[in-house]
C-alpha cells in the first residue's frame, strides 16, 4: 500500500491531538468493519470553530484523516465546516490507497456529528442543515 507524504506526516505527527473540556460539540464516528473509531471536539465562538481536537483509536489512515479533516475546518464558520466532503479530506492528503477511502467518509462523519451536538445544544435541528450537504 502507498501512502502519500501528507497521509505519512499527519499519521507521525498528528495535528489537534486530544479532548476539549466543555466543548461545545461532540461528535463519534466508527466502522464495524475495521475497528476505528474517531471522536472530534468543537470549540465554537461567534459562530467559529475556534478550536477542534480528536480522539482516533485506528489505522494510520484514520489518525492522518482526522488530523486533516481538523486542520480544514479549524478557524472556520460552522456553516463552512458542515460542508467538509471525504473528498477535500482525501484531496488534502494528495490521496489514499482505495482501500482506506472509508476512512475519510468517518472524519466526515465524525465532524459532522459533532456539528450535530453543537445544533443540538443550541436548540437547533441538525437535521435540515446537514441533509442539504449530503
Amino acid at each position: 500500500m502507498q501512502y502519500s507524504q501528507k497521509v505519512i506526516e499527519h499519521f507521525t505527527n498528528p495535528h489537534n491531538v486530544g479532548e476539549i473540556e466543555n466543548a461545545d460539540g461532540v461528535g463519534e464516528a466508527g466502522n464495524d468493519k475495521c475497528g476505528d473509531i474517531m471522536k472530534m471536539y468543537l470549540k465554537i465562538e461567534n459562530n467559529i470553530i475556534k478550536d477542534v481536537k480528536f480522539k482516533t483509536f485506528g489505522c494510520a489512515s484514520a489518525i492522518a484523516t482526522s488530523s486533516i479533516a481538523t486542520d480544514l475546518i479549524k478557524g472556520k464558520s460552522v456553516e463552512d465546516a458542515v460542508k467538509l466532503t471525504n473528498k477535500a479530506v482525501i484531496d488534502a492528503l494528495d490521496g489514499l490507497p482505495a482501500i482506506k477511502v472509508h476512512c475519510s467518509v468517518l472524519a466526515e462523519e465524525a465532524v459532522k456529528a459533532a456539528l450535530a451536538d453543537y445544533y443540538k445544544r443550541q436548540g437547533i435541528d441538525p437535521a435540515p442543515l446537514l441533509e442539504s450537504f449530503e
